[in-house]
Order: C-alpha cells, then sequence, then structure tokens
C-alpha cells in the first residue's frame, strides 16, 4: 500500500484503519468468541476484559515459521531526561521477527541476517545461518489451532519485555536498582492500532528502584516507581526489488555490516551496505524523473508557532538536492495530519521532545537489517535546545533586541538555528553521516555541527550571518550519491577530489589529530578563526550586563547567560588544538590521489599553539570587575536542576567566583594541549623531524606562558593558572595512555619549574608563598600524588554541548 496516492484527503483515506472497511467472511476460532475481530496485516482480537492481546498467525511452513515481519520498539512516553536519554519516541534495534511453532508453543525469535551466503547453494546458505546465533526472546503457548492451520497466539507476555532496555539505560546514567514490576507491567489493550501493513501494540512499564538518582528525583511524581509507555510495532517486510548500494569509504552514508560467506576469494567477506529509502524512477531512462513513492516527512503538531513552520521550512531545504540529483518531486515535508499517530510506522516524523533539561537531537531510521532499505525516518528534536540558543543571543545582543525583528533579533536567530537543526536531523534519517569538515568549506554542509558566526561590525556585535540558508555542496553530493543515478564509485572519487569530508571518530575526540575535522567549529582556518572569535568574546564580555535579562527575570540569571559568553570560544580551541600535531588524511580508495596523509607543517603547528596560549592569559580569563556584583545575586524558592548545572561552581553560595571560572577556562586549554594521542604524535613527528615542535617545546612554552609575571588585579588569576598548569602536567606524567618519552619530557620540566620556584621565590609575600608551596607540592611525591587522585580536585566546566555523549 501507497502512503500517498495524491492529494492529502486521498493519503488520509489510504491511512484508515483497515478495520474500517469489509472484512472477507472467515470462522473466528472458539478462543475467541466474543471477541472484536480486527483485520490488517494479521487478524488481532482485543480481549479488554481480561487485558489480552490475540493474534491469528499464518499456518506455519515447513520450517515451522508461522510469519516473519520487521519488529520494531519505541517509547510513547519518555522519561523526560536528557542524561538518560529514554526520550518519547526513542526507537529500539530493528530486528527481523520469526514466529516459529515448536509443539504447543510459539516462539518469537529474532533472526541473523547479518551472516550470509548470499545466492549460494541451499546447503551453503544454511551452513551460514546455522553458524549463528538466534535469539528467541519470548515463547507463548497456542491457545487454539484453526482449521486451515493458523495458529492463536496471545501476545500480552511479548509486549511486556523490556525490548527497549530501560533497565539498562536507566543504570548506565547513574539511576542504580531499577528492576520491571511484574504487577504494574502489562500489554494495553485499548491501544492496538491495526493496520494493512503494521500493526501498533503498547505496554505500560513501570521500574522500581529503593535509590532513586537525581535524574529520576527531579522528574518523577514518586522516584521509586517509573511508569513508561512502549510501542512495538510489527510491520510487513519490504516487497522485493530493492536495490542496495554498496557502502562506499569517501561517501558520508551509513552502513549495514554484513558478512557474506559466499564471497569469491579475491573479495571481502566483511561487506557495507549504505542505509537509504526506496526511491525509484517512473521513467529510469531519463536524466530527470518524478518518482513512484516519494520520501514525505510530517513535523509534528506538538511543536509550537512559529518553531513549527521554521521545521518546516529547514526540512524542506532537501528538496533542492534531490530535484538536482534528478529526481522531481521526491521530497517534501508537510505537518502531521490532525489524529494521526507520530510513532506510525508509515509516516516520517519530525517529533518533538520535551525534557526536564537540555539534550541531544538526533535522527533514527526503521531499516530492513537485511538490506539497509529505510522503512521510517524518525527525528527526535529536543525543545530546550532552542532556549538554549536564545540564552545566548541575549547574552550577545541583550534581551530587549527580542521581538524587534531585524538580524540582531535572538528570536530570529534561534529560528534559522532550527531550520538548520531540522535540516541536520533530517539528512540522518535520509541516511546521512555527519560531515564535521564542511565548516573548513565555507558551510559546505548542513550535517556538520555550526557555531553561531558571530561578527563584529563597527565594534559591535553582529549576528546578520549567524547561520547559514540552504544544503551545501557536500549535502548536493551525498544526495547525488546515495539516491541518484551513475556510478556510485566515479561518483564518490569525483567527490573526494573537490570536497572534504571528516567523519565523528576523527572529529569529536578532543585528541584527534585531524586538523579540518572538529566540531562546533568555523572558517578554513582554526587558527584565525579562535583569534577571531577571542576578539568577539571580549566585546561580549565587556558589554555583558543587566541588558542581557528579560523583563522582571532573576537577576541570577545573568550567571548563567554569562557561561556561554565566557566560553564562548570552548569549541573553536579544540579546532586549532588539532592543528598541533594534525595529520590531514582523507577516506582514501587505492588510486585516488588523496591516499597519502600529509603532517600538518611546523610553522603552522606553532601559530596553533600561540594561538592557544593566548586563550590561557590572566588577561583573557578574568571577569570585568563591574560583572561580579551584578552576577551575585540569589534565588528563593526551590532551586531549578537546568539552572543549577549549568553556571559555574563558586565559593562563597551565590556570590559570583571569578578564579573559579578562570580555572575552568584554563583547564580546558590544557586539556586539549595535553591529549594523550596529542602527546604521542608531536613525539613521533618531532622524531622523525626535528623541526617539528615535540613535547619537550610545548611543555616548555606552556611554562613560560603560565610562570610570566604579572601584577594588580591579574596576579591572583596568574597564580591559579599556574597552580591548575603544574597540576595537569603533573597528572598527564603519570597518566597510563601517555607514552613514556612525552613522560620523561613533562617529568623534566616539572622538576626543573620545583627547583626554581625553590629558588627565586619572588619579593611579594602572596606570590612567594604561592611558588614555594608549589614547589614542594611538586617535589613531595607522595602528596602529589594523593592531591592529583582527590575526586574533585579541579572545577568542572558547565556543559556546552546538550548534555549527553552521542547525538545520532
Amino acid at each position: 500500500m501507497r502512503l500517498w496516492v495524491g492529494a492529502c484527503g486521498a493519503a488520509l483515506l489510504a491511512m484508515t484503519p483497515v478495520a474500517a472497511f469489509a472484512a472477507k467472511p472467515v470462522t473466528p476460532p472458539a478462543a475467541t468468541a466474543g471477541l472484536t475481530r480486527q483485520e490488517g496485516l494479521v487478524p488481532v482480537y482485543v480481549d479488554a476484559a481480561k487485558g489480552r492481546i490475540l493474534v491469528s498467525l499464518p499456518a506455519p511452513d515447513r520450517d515451522g515459521v508461522a510469519g516473519r515481519y520487521l519488529y520494531v520498539s519505541a517509547l510513547k512516553t519518555g522519561l523526560g531526561s536528557a542524561p538518560v536519554g529514554l526520550d518519547r519516541a526513542r526507537l529500539g534495534d530493528t530486528q527481523v521477527l520469526a514466529f516459529r511453532r515448536v509443539g504447543g508453543k510459539v516462539v518469537a525469535e529474532f533472526e541473523n541476517p547479518r551472516f550470509r551466503a548470499a545466492g549460494a547453494p541451499a546447503a551453503e546458505q544454511t551452513a551460514a545461518r546455522e553458524a549463528f546465533a538466534t535469539s528467541v526472546v519470548w515463547a507463548g503457548k497456542i491457545e487454539e489451532v484453526a482449521a486451515d492451520g493458523r495458529l492463536l497466539v496471545d501476545l500480552s507476555g511479548f509486549l511486556a519485555r523490556d525490548v527497549i532496555g530501560i533497565a539498562d539505560a536507566l543504570k548506565q546514567a547513574g539511576e542504580a536498582g531499577y528492576k520491571p514490576v511484574a504487577d504494574l507491567t502489562m500489554a494495553d489493550p485499548a491501544a492496538v492500532k491495526v493496520f494493512p501493513e503494521n500493526v501498533e501494540f503498547e505496554a505500560l512499564q513501570t521500574y522500581a528502584s529503593d535509590t532513586p538518582g537525581p535524574e529520576t528525583r527531579n522528574i518523577a511524581p514518586d522516584p521509586k516507581l517509573i511508569t513508561l509507555t512502549v510501542r512495538h510495532s510489527l510491520v510487513k517486510l519490504p516487497e522485493p526489488g530493492f536495490q542496495p548500494r554498496v557502502f562506499d569509504n569517501r561517501s558520508g552514508a551509513f552502513d549495514r555490516v554484513v558478512l557474506d560467506y559466499a564471497a569469491p576469494l579475491d573479495r571481502d567477506i566483511v561487506q557495507r551496505l549504505a542505509v537509504r529509502f526506496r526511491l525509484e524512477k517512473t521513467d529510469p531512462s531519463a536524466a530527470v524523473s518524478t518518482v513512484k513513492k516519494p520520501i514525505v516527512f510530517y513535523v509534528d503538531r506538538a511543536a509550537p508557532e512559529p518553531i513549527r513552520t521554521a521545521l518546516q521550512e529547514g526540512a524542506q531545504w532537501w528538496a533542492k538536492a534531490f530535484e538536482a540529483a534528478g529526481l522531481k518531486d521526491a521530497y517534501r515535508v508537510e505537518i502531521l495530519p490532525e489524529g494521526a499517530d507520530p510513532l506510525d510506522v508509515r509516516y516520517n516524523v519530525i517529533n518533538w521532545v520535551n525534557r526536564a533539561t537540555r539534550g541531544w537531537s538526533y535522527g533514527q531510521v526503521v531499516a530492513d537489517p537485511r538490506t539497509g532499505e529505510i522503512v521510517k525516518g524518525s527525528v527526535l528534536l529536543g525543545s530546550l535546545r532552542v532556549r538554549q540558543d536564545m540564552l545566548i543571543f541575549e547574552g550577545l545582543v541583550g534581551a530587549d533586541e527580542s521581538g524587534r525583528g531585524g538580524p540582531n533579533d535572538p528570536i530570529q536567530v534561534a529560528l534559522a538555528r532550527i531550520r538548520q537543526l531540522s535540516a541536520h536531523e533530517v539528512g540522518h534519517s535520509l541516511g546521512f553521516a555527519h560531515n564535521f569538515a564542511a565548516s573548513s568549506q565555507d558551510r559546505a554542509s548542513v550535517m556538520d555541527y555550526p557555531a553561531p558566526r558571530v561578527k563584529l561590525t563597527d565594534g559591535r556585535i553582529d549576528l546578520s550571518d549567524a547561520y547559514g540558508v540552504g544544503v551545501g555542496r557536500w549535502d548536493n553530493f551525498i544526495v547525488d550519491w546515495l539516491y541518484g543515478d551513475g556510478d556510485p564509485a566515479a561518483k564518490a572519487k569525483a567527490g573526494l577530489a573537490s570536497l572534504r569530508y571528516i567523519a565523528d571518530s576523527d572529529a569529536r575526540p578532543v585528541g584527534s589529530g585531524q586538523p579540518h575535522g572538529a566540531i562546533w567549529d568555523d572558517g578554513a582556518d582554526p587558527v584565525a578563526e579562535l583569534a577571531r572569535v577571542l576578539a568577539v568574546r571580549r566585546v561580549a564580555i565587556d558589554r555583558f550586563g543587566p541588558q542581557a535579562l528579560r523583563p522582571g527575570e532573576a537577576a541570577q540569571a545573568l550567571k548563567r547567560k554569562y557561561v556561554p559568553i565566557y566560553l564562548l570560544h570552548r569549541y573553536q580551541l579544540e579546532a586549532a588544538a588539532k592543528v598541533l600535531g594534525g595529520v590531514d588524511f582523507s577516506y582514501a580508495v587505492k588510486g585516488d590521489a588523496a591516499m597519502k596523509a600529509e603532517v600538518v607543517p611546523a610553522a603552522q603547528q606553532r601559530a596553533a599553539l600561540a594561538g592557544l596560549l593566548a586563550a590561557m592569559t590572566p588577561e583573557a580569563l578574568d571577569t570585568p570587575d563591574a560583572l561580579i556584583p551584578l552576577m551575585s545575586s540569589g534565588q528563593s524558592g526551590d532551586n531549578d536542576r537546568q539552572y543549577d548545572i549549568e553556571v559555574f561552581d563558586g565559593a562563597g553560595g551565590p556570590v559570583f567566583d571569578a578564579l573559579n571560572a578562570a580555572d575552568v577556562g584554563a583547564g580546558m586549554v590544557l586539556d586539549n594541549l595535553l591529549a594523550p594521542p596529542r602527546l604521542a604524535r608531536l613525539t613521533e613527528q618531532h622524531r622523525r623531524d626535528p623541526a617539528q615542535p615535540g613535547v619537550g617545546e610545548v611543555a616548555d612554552r606552556l611554562i613560560a606562558q603560565a610562570f610570566s609575571p604579572a601584577s594588580g588585579r591579574y596576579a591572583e588569576v596568574a597564580r591559579r593558572i599556574q597552580t591548575r598548569t603544574a597540576l595537569e602536567l603533573a597528572a598527564a606524567a603519570r597518566r597510563p595512555d601517555v607514552s613514556p618519552a612525552a613522560k620523561a619530557e613533562i617529568a623534566q620540566r616539572l622538576a626543573d619549574l620545583a627547583v626554581r620556584l625553590k629558588a627565586q621565590p619572588g619579593a611579594d609575600p602572596s606570590d612567594r608563598a604561592h611558588r614555594l608551596t608549589l614547589a614542594a607540592l611538586l617535589q613531595d611525591k607522595e602528596e602529589l600524588v594523593r592531591v592529583l587522585g582527590q575526586p574533585k580536585r579541579r572545577p568542572e566546566a558547565p556543559p556546552g554541548m546538550p548534555i549527553g555523549s552521542d547525538e545520532d
């Protein structure tokens, strides 16, 4: 059945439950007497009185299989906690589920299509299939066998399982002890929905713990008992005819790994299939053609205006890329029809998700694990992301600019970001991975994480070019590669020759060394951009004040709005650091011109080191005197957890601690400079070419910068930076993942530093006390180990990215 057959009215008719249409006359099983039969993918009988959900499965084949389907689970209701991640509309894995008769029972078995012998003789296929385990996840007794062999089974127990992994997710997030409560977990007969190509079931699942953690205590009415509604979908297997596309290392697509034991000896057994929708031209011979079934995404009606319209506008950007690939009217975005269920597998939905604290947005898919064919795209957009953007823009230009229109209106800039975010997450649900090199190629892709481009115009903050509009050059390439005609390998080769692609694994880690791969950065030259952002940051800090507050807003909110302004450069720091010890490489294959990796030239590495050190001077890290009393207001009443975790810790209650903020700022630079992989590359590059900076040079310049003379208001800031520098160097010299050569270089510099501090403590009493105490600590190995082992030896930076460890 097609989801769309024409105009909206026809589409709604096509999505009406089949129970509304006349069904073929059948003789109902005796066990279902008095129950209403709902006809669809499988006939369903709902027993509301006894809480049973009975399904009539096809007669078993000779292997005992009584039906094979795609199976996917999802959360209809979420916990509302970003760190835990149990969000509304979160999907579980897509499985191939077979119901198999074994004696008087039917078992639910997840098959294992990852291992195969495609196209081989039957014996080889059987050998490959039987060599690897399947998973029988449930067994239920057969209630009745019909005259035609159909099996009647009560699925209620199957639906009550913790298939999402709720207990594990809670445990991993520090919410210990939660276990399913059998008496409070049950299938919901009233929630059954039956359609021609899918059947939807729900279950209430309750989990109990005597030791709830901070997230559940902050959210649940009774944190010892939390209840979520889990959706289960049985989906008809896709029709034959889908043409899998072999994944290409250069493509920037998502992939599914399969092992084909029928592969010839000159081909790898491990093969990768690109994940994509089935998109077929009505005229395959035409360069430009309409398609048989367009991809349609629907915006959740739960999203409020004007956000809903912005989501639709941003997601619609992809239409031009499909047109450019020769696929006419192949993609569109609409508002979810009134009454439609966003979890129905027939709808690709941009879901609007509320949480107690801000968190990630992400794009998911329901995809056939056998072929990589996407059956459903599901985007989850966290509602508090746009609120965080508002805080940043209000801090930069003032809350009084909101609603005025124009380039510096925080509302308009936040909506521009929402459009970009919508396009980004829908891109994931279309099969596109991140490309974290796009920011270095003039916004070549919406699949990067965009930093707001904050400019200075006549010395004032200018947000007129904060975010790009529309998809970029890389986006046109990836749509054409994944969905267009032509030779995919030739396209990938051409794409690599003109565009740069950097994946998550080489961009996210602080210690990664790809100089063009970073997140939340901007510009072709990361070092020059860091200097520019630091200049913008200086202006933003100097003008920050009460104008950042909305009318009637509590003064304490200044502390929260100050954090993203003070740390405006935090991600550009990471980008610049990747130049130091950097290696420019690609995802080339044999024959590509880009096969050879190149070490970043020494001059550029030293420029990056200088740029990073400029970000940890006392002048850069100090907070102006005028701001401190403004940010020292308190708040009566109950605490707001979102506020509490997004401000700098302080030593005096509500009083703002400028030295603590400086400590955090210095720590960010040090984390980047002293990342173990970076130290290892510096050692190796210097070994091969003495002209390249080594660990010793980095340590020397770092110590020289930190211990350069400072006086007046900057003296105590300098002493805080010096302590942090010495402790982080000492910690690096003791880390097991730091190379022996790097440890030796750092340890020797610290020994020399201790001798120098002890011999030259200075005349200023505070300076003298600081230097002698620090020297004594560096020379007392046991005390140094004790200090480094303290769990809170350094202040934590407030979270910058959405809270969590992964977006996708």
